[in-house]
């Protein structure tokens, strides 16, 4: 039938997001085709308005996700993304984001503030970092005793970096950024964000900077000291835990929220994944080591270079991931 030839693993075109702080790692590490200047972002599989993805391959070619959305609904995201699918949303926003110079100091509020404020589903996030300059950390949640009198305080007077935890980060660390974190990427970090498709963010510090227009970027700090988690002291990275080993295939377990779960696969050159996603939920693979093959017959394979995300819709049934040599890959679905 017609409805389901237009089931099938979806790639997409980038959405590229040119932020002040970023730089050129996507094509000098990754081989990405970037425009002159600078890129912060990359939005990979996004339903967002700001920057809405188009897909790339197959029957569904040069249609943007929201419309796939519209055209598909819950046979695209799966039953589980109700949440999202009374709003209209798509449920998952998946990014690159080059830190080439550090970010804001921000905060994402939760569901129930944001949409009481901004009329926006909240945003959990999780980092996964692809590459890391020798030395380079993060700022992740607080020092011990922050009250928010004194946060505010500290904004007031330029000493907020005092109060700011910050982690030492390598490739292949998750980092699990629940709503109600602080939290900046710093110079030499990046990494792909799994996160609620959401772009509500709440600026606090910003290092004195002015954007292209040559005014301080704004903030939001009565909002942002709503929403802190001031009992997030010193937080540290995922540990990941072991789902499932078997022929030439390991999962990890590296974050798991009411909004999605992300797995790290492991694979051997020449494994093979065997797949099913059953009405439930969509499955999101997204290759960052390596290159994969994703086969869901009749329908044309997807190669996925290191990095490259597909979408596999929730209706679909049976799919394979083949590892074309020593891969590592992101698995995400939704709980």
């Amino acid at each position: 039938s017609m409805a389901n030839s237009l089931i099938y693993p979806l790639t997409f075109s980038p959405q590229l997001r040119h932020y002040i702080w970023g730089g050129r790692n996507l094509e000098t590490l990754y081989g990405r085709q970037l425009p002159p200047g600078i890129t912060a972002e990359s939005w990979e599989i996004s339903g967002h308005p700001a920057a809405a993805t188009i897909a790339n391959n197959g029957p569904l070619a040069g249609e943007s996700l929201p419309k796939i959305l519209s055209l598909l609904g819950e046979k695209l995201t799966g039953t589980r993304a109700k949440w999202a699918l009374e709003r209209h949303k798509f449920p998952l926003l998946v990014k690159l984001l080059d830190a080439n110079q550090n970010l804001s100091v921000q905060v994402h509020p939760g569901d129930e503030y944001a949409l009481r404020h901004e009329n926006e589903l909240g945003k959990t996030e999780m980092w996964y970092v692809l590459h890391a300059k020798p030395g380079a950390q993060l700022i992740f949640g607080l020092k011990a005793g922050v009250t928010p009198q004194a946060f505010r305080r500290a904004i007031e007077a330029g000493t907020l970096e005092d109060y700011l935890h910050t982690l030492p980060i390598k490739a292949g660390d998750a980092i699990f950024v629940e709503s109600g974190s602080v939290h900046a990427l710093l110079t030499g970090a990046v990494v792909a964000e799994i996160q609620q498709n959401s772009d509500v963010t709440y600026r606090v510090y910003d290092w004195g900077r002015v954007g292209d227009d040559g005014n301080p970027r704004p903030l939001h700090i009565d909002k942002a000291i709503q929403v802190i988690n001031f009992r997030q002291v010193e937080p540290g990275p995922v540990f990941p835990r072991r789902v499932a080993a078997e022929k030439g295939v390991a999962r990890s377990e590296i974050s798991r929220c009411k909004y999605f779960v992300v797995e790290k696969v492991d694979m051997e050159a020449g494994a093979v994944y065997a797949g099913r996603t059953d009405g439930a939920s969509l499955e999101i693979w997204g290759c960052v080591e390596g290159e994969a093959r994703l086969e869901a017959p009749p329908a044309a394979p997807v190669q996925l270079p290191a990095i490259r995300f597909g979408l596999v819709p929730a209706a679909l049934g049976d799919f394979s991931v083949t590892a074309q040599q020593t891969s590592a890959l992101l698995r995400v679905y939704l709980p």
